[in-house]
């Protein structure tokens, strides 16, 4: 597995996070590199893999659509085993990713151990325009801290649509970027970008880091 790794990223670092990316754009694509960048900025270094449908097409340039999740998983877990062969069990380990990468995240940190926190950018709560289709079952089984930072715009899960899940998301740390869309990109009538909501992503994970992954 290759993994495409920040500046920061060595041996003996305090906190180390590995991103997964969503389903349409790979790990190279132009948010997740200012992801990556703006996190190792704030003294959050990276690992970022590829699913194994995503790789496939960059060898062949044809289009998939995501393998299914038991698949997700275990490419993920792989990526989690060898980070932490790599910087030691003394480094705090953080999963998380954009969109689907980050709901893949969430929900191999409810089922194996290993993982000292998530920080979802981005999350899927349902799907555009169904409500009623919650991804938020397994938030109970979480045994770490997670992040949700999330566009006030965004279709996938509103702060408005958020009270029907009240109780799932318990415990569950959530940022909102104003006027963000599912890839942060502002309004155009706001004095902002979407460079600068990602930094402000990255300034809030630092954040939750340092408040609730403190060993």
């Amino acid at each position: 597995m290759e993994l495409i790794k920040t500046k920061g990223y060595e041996k003996g670092t305090e906190v180390v996070m590995i991103l997964a990316h969503g389903a349409g754009a790979p790990a190279d694509s132009p948010f997740m590199k200012e992801l990556a960048e703006a996190l190792d900025q704030n003294g959050i270094p990276s690992a970022r893999f590829e699913f194994l449908y995503m790789q496939k097409r960059r060898d062949d340039g044809k289009k998939r659509p995501p393998d299914r999740q038991p698949k997700l998983l275990e490419r993920f877990s792989e990526a989690v085993d060898k980070v932490r062969q790599e910087v030691g069990t003394e480094c705090l380990l953080l999963v998380g990713g954009k969109s689907m990468g980050g709901r893949m995240a969430s929900i191999l940190a409810s089922e194996r151990t290993g993982i000292d926190g998530v920080a979802c950018f981005g999350y899927p709560f349902h799907p555009p325009g169904k409500p009623d289709r919650w991804r938020t079952g397994h938030f109970s089984q979480l045994t770490c801290p997670m992040l949700v930072v999330q566009g006030t715009r965004d279709p996938f899960g509103k702060r408005e649509e958020l009270v029907e899940v009240e109780s799932e998301m318990s415990g569950i740390k959530v940022h909102w970027l104003e006027g963000g869309n599912h890839d942060f990109q502002p309004l155009a009538r706001q004095n902002s970008s979407q460079r600068h909501l990602i930094f402000e992503a990255a300034k809030e994970t630092r954040h939750f880091v340092d408040q609730h992954l403190k060993r």
